[in-house]
């Protein structure tokens, strides 16, 4: 990733870049901004000249602690706007002076409104996981910040794939942008084995327990679609004396790190998240990703298995399915031209009603070894072949 976006991005053009999790992203974007800064930046008036624009707080912190490690040895200093925090410490910060804002959309256009912030010098702007944010209804907000923001100015906006509402942003904003694509789905799981176990639908907190105990996991990131069901493997887990802590939309910042930060010191075993709660979560060398649910579609699928097998370490994904899963898991299966064989756990042989499976049309003995049918042929000539007409016979001549 690095050695695509650098070059285009140091020109001063505009880059929209598709690339998958653990390529290298953040300091793709991060060390030009840097290059560019260090030039201009005063150390006794300092202005916003760079807003990096995120879907989460975790990916706020995520990047603001990117920027800090890079910046370590320059005058360079960055912010952070975004839920969680009172406004009133972000806006402290604020008045002390910084040359780079990490923002939310949210919270960054509730400081536009309020006219709390001015991003009439910045002239650079980039949009991470610009997907997500769309996904997240976040399109009106970053249209109207992106017209606060100075002109000219460059814009690199990056996203896990380039969808049809990622051209239309892109035309909309950019000017004759350098088109990076590092890879496609399919080399997000070039390092990641694959195991998937079919399972009845009443037996499937039983079998996550199962799995992690018999193969003694230490550190799982486990997938829920929903807040409910998160809520439900968590309180299960918990039950098991397994130890577990949970992330998701409705538990405050403090409580997010802090669940994220017990599973990277292994104080906890899994960590249970929903899609949205894990963008932005990076946890190095993670062993192994558990699909507790199927996720809407092959794109989350991406970016949950995403968060193993990073940076080339190995990685692996367990995915667990019910009946209703059949039919998304082997569509995406096609999508990402996999073929992972669906396991049955000991003990947990299947007692809900399987689909039924069509039967593939069985060939005569002739056709199975390739000889002619000769009957097959005749019967076929005789459907084709007309009827013969009647000949009328000759009138009698008149006398």
């Amino acid at each position: 990733m690095q050695n695509k976006v650098i070059p285009a991005a140091m020109k001063g053009v505009d880059v929209l870049g598709a690339s998958k999790s653990g390529t290298g992203k953040t300091a793709a974007y991060v060390l030009p901004l840097l290059n560019k800064l260090q030039k201009v930046v005063k150390h006794d008036q300092k202005v916003l000249r760079a807003l990096i624009i995120v879907p989460t707080i975790e990916l706020v912190d995520q990047v603001s602690r990117t920027i800090s490690e890079l910046s370590k040895y320059l005058d360079v200093k960055n912010i952070k706007i975004q839920g969680g925090i009172p406004k009133s410490t972000q806006l402290a910060r604020l008045s002390q002076g910084a040359d780079i804002v990490v923002a939310t959309p949210g919270r960054l256009q509730s400081f536009i409104d309020d006219k709390k912030i001015n991003l009439e010098y910045i002239n650079t702007v980039i949009l991470d996981e610009a997907d997500t944010m769309l996904e997240l209804g976040f399109l009106s907000e970053i249209k109207a910040i992106l017209k606060h923001c100075g002109q000219p100015r460059q814009t690199m906006m990056f996203s896990a794939t380039i969808s049809q509402n990622i051209k239309k942003l892109a035309k909309d904003f950019m000017r004759d942008a350098a088109i990076v694509e590092v890879s496609n789905r399919r080399d997000v799981v070039d390092f990641i084995a694959h195991r998937a176990y079919k399972v009845d639908k009443a037996r499937k907190d039983e079998l996550v327990a199962k799995l992690i105990k018999d193969n003694a996991l230490d550190q799982v990131l486990l997938f829920a679609s929903t807040k409910e069901s998160a809520n439900k493997i968590y309180e299960y887990l918990k039950s098991q004396n397994i130890r577990t802590s949970i992330i998701h939309g409705d538990i405050n910042r403090g409580a997010r790190a802090k669940s994220l930060a017990l599973l990277k010191s292994g104080k906890t075993q899994v960590l249970v998240a929903t899609d949205i709660a894990a963008r932005g979560i990076d946890i190095k060398e993670l062993a192994m990703v558990i699909n507790y649910d199927m996720p809407e579609g092959t794109d989350e699928f991406t970016h949950r298995v995403g968060r193993t097998g990073r940076a080339n370490h190995k990685g692996s994904v367990i995915s667990l399915l019910t009946i209703r899963d059949y039919d998304f898991f082997s569509k995406m299966e096609k999508h990402l031209k996999l073929n992972i064989k669906r396991d049955i756990y000991e003990g947990f042989e299947l007692t809900d009603k399987q689909p039924r499976q069509r039967q593939p049309k069985k060939k005569s003995l002739i056709e199975r070894k390739g000889g002619f049918d000769f009957h097959k042929q005749k019967m076929q000539r005789r459907g084709q072949t007309k009827a013969p007409q009647s000949k009328k016979k000759p009138s009698g001549r008149k006398k």
